[in-house]
């Protein structure tokens, strides 16, 4: 999206060095480093206050890696589903039988394994012309 490499860094200073000159340049790099800070208290007092409000969210490493691995959050998830039902399911076996579990409850069904992902980045191989 939008990334800045080492050389595209050293164009934006020259560019910036013409336009201000070099007796402008320390002012301005000056009020856009005091306007970043400012910016990030912001930002920190707006999640120390959110945080307040919510104590049970995730940490803000923790939401950056969901946003990044949505699949893997979602097999976590079916994973603790999987162990609630696997859970209560024994519950109910010994609710039933007076407190022993039953033989048929006592071989648990596999965890949770997802099925491989189909990758949908790689481009499909084009039709074979021999088969018209």
């Amino acid at each position: 999206m939008f990334s800045l490499s080492p050389i595209k860094i050293m164009v934006i200073v020259a560019v910036a060095l013409l336009l201000l000159g070099p007796d402008k340049l320390p002012d301005v790099a000056h009020k856009l480093g005091s306007s970043w800070r400012a910016l990030k208290r912001l930002q920190e007092k707006v999640e120390a206050e959110v945080r307040e409000a919510i104590p049970d969210l995730p940490s803000t490493s923790d939401i950056v890696r969901i946003a990044r691995s949505p699949v893997n959050m979602l097999n976590q998830l079916a994973d603790r589903a999987d162990a609630r039902d696997v859970q209560v399911s024994n519950e109910d076996a010994t609710s039933v039988t007076g407190g022993a579990a039953s033989p048929s409850t006592a071989t648990e069904s596999p965890p949770y394994v997802p099925s491989p992902v189909k990758r949908t980045d790689v481009a499909p191989s084009p039709p074979d012309p021999s088969l018209n």
